[in-house]
């Protein structure tokens, strides 16, 4: 079941890239070429949880091209600091767990890279959009020594919708919710691994907001 999930995703990646090259969909001129955009927890992270022990410590920036109205390419970079496991999910207690302590590491893993993205407008202002991201992992005590190092293959799919504000539509606001997947990330150390092996490697129904600009 395992393997073939990551086959789907593998495919599904794949087939979204080969859109932007389709003959079906006439190209249309957009007044906008490019956007840059990042999660609404960004600033919010940097002003008020930086220095906390829950701080995810994020930074998360896309850079994009509209190759037309309907296919949009990207660059994304991205860093966050996990203190407990990704994979526990909403029916599992995910905030509860985070206000009780009872699965934090016993540090931090900073995961840090830079990926690629598609993003499909559907209908209107509504999208999907699939992300590929690799990640160097540095597993560190609580005083920020190092460990070890690690990889991971993070992927993600998105549902949302894309609304333009402002007299030429520059500024921009983009609710979704992702589906996130990992592979490879099998190199955790003591006191992070018994954590880690008790769930797996799927996140579902994440909420987001991006905030963005066009230029």
């Amino acid at each position: 079941m395992k393997n073939l999930l990551i086959i789907v995703f593998t495919l599904a990646s794949f087939s979204a890239f080969a859109q932007t090259s389709s003959p079906e969909d006439k190209e249309t001129e957009v007044t906008h070429k490019w956007r840059v955009s990042m999660p609404y927890i960004v600033p919010d992270e940097i002003i008020f949880g930086y220095g906390k022990r829950t701080s995810i410590q994020m930074v998360e920036l896309h850079v994009k091209r509209n190759l037309d109205d309907k296919n949009i390419i990207g660059v994304k970079f991205a860093t966050w600091r996990l203190f407990q496991p990704m994979g526990i999910t909403w029916w599992q207690g995910v905030v509860d767990k985070i206000e009780s302590g009872t699965e934090y590491y016993d540090g931090y893993l900073r995961e840090t890279g830079i990926g690629v993205s598609y993003q499909r407008m559907l209908w209107k202002g509504l999208f999907a959009s699939v992300e590929v991201l690799p990640q160097i992992q540095t597993y560190t005590d609580l005083d920020g020594k190092k460990i070890k190092n690690g990889f991971k293959l993070y992927n993600s799919v998105h549902l949302g919708y894309h609304a333009a504000f402002g007299k030429k539509k520059r500024f921009f606001i983009e609710p979704q919710v992702h589906i996130n997947q990992w592979m490879f990330d099998n190199n955790s150390p003591a006191g992070f691994k018994e954590f880690d092996d008790k769930y797996g490697n799927f996140f579902f129904f994440e909420p987001n907001i991006y905030l963005g600009w066009k230029f």
